[in-house]
């Protein structure tokens, strides 16, 4: 079944429909989640949770001749950022105990450093980073889910990629 199709009978309430595109963006949803928030991870799966349920509510907004996948991220981002406004000052002890033992979480072992780098890039960098290079996003598309103008975007990544490449030198310097 398409992507298209599969929207189609989550519009018209099938619920089976649904679960299927939860299983095929869940995986992806989480990880971005996990790096919008700087792995805060009990933080990425509420908003990931959030997004579906916004995605379930809002289904009859979507308009079918537009690509589905920028319109999810759109509400995942904003999800994201929603949670992380709302829980910018609240850090709790067990949160910092949990990520000081996860610092080699499985998923970003091989790429610890890249995943470092990228942890301390400033959201308006990091976030159309993540979007573009693990999610495949174009940067019209980034532009409109950030609701940027995409100039603002190319920017951004410019700058981002530039800030990585420093991090990674400085970081292979000092091995």
């Amino acid at each position: 079944m398409s992507e298209q199709e599969l929207i189609k009978e989550i519009q018209s309430g099938n619920q089976t429909a649904f679960k299927d595109l939860y299983d095929k963006y869940f995986d992806y949803a989480i990880r971005v989640a996990t790096i919008v928030m700087n792995r805060q991870a009990t933080y990425a799966g509420d908003a990931v949770q959030e997004t579906f349920i916004r995605v379930y509510q809002n289904i009859h907004l979507y308009e079918g001749d537009r690509p589905f996948k920028p319109w999810f991220y759109k509400i995942l981002i904003n999800e994201c950022n929603r949670i992380l406004k709302k829980n910018s000052k609240v850090v709790s002890v067990a949160e910092i105990i949990e990520r000081e033992q996860t610092q080699t979480d499985h998923d970003f072992v091989e790429y610890e450093d890249l995943y470092d780098a990228i942890k301390g890039l400033e959201p308006h960098n990091r976030i159309p980073i993540v979007l573009k290079y693990l999610n495949g996003f174009k940067e019209q598309e980034i532009a409109n889910i950030l609701e940027e103008n995409v100039n603002t975007i190319k920017s951004r990544l410019f700058k981002g990629r530039q800030k990585l490449k420093q991090f990674l030198e400085a970081k292979k310097e000092a091995n």
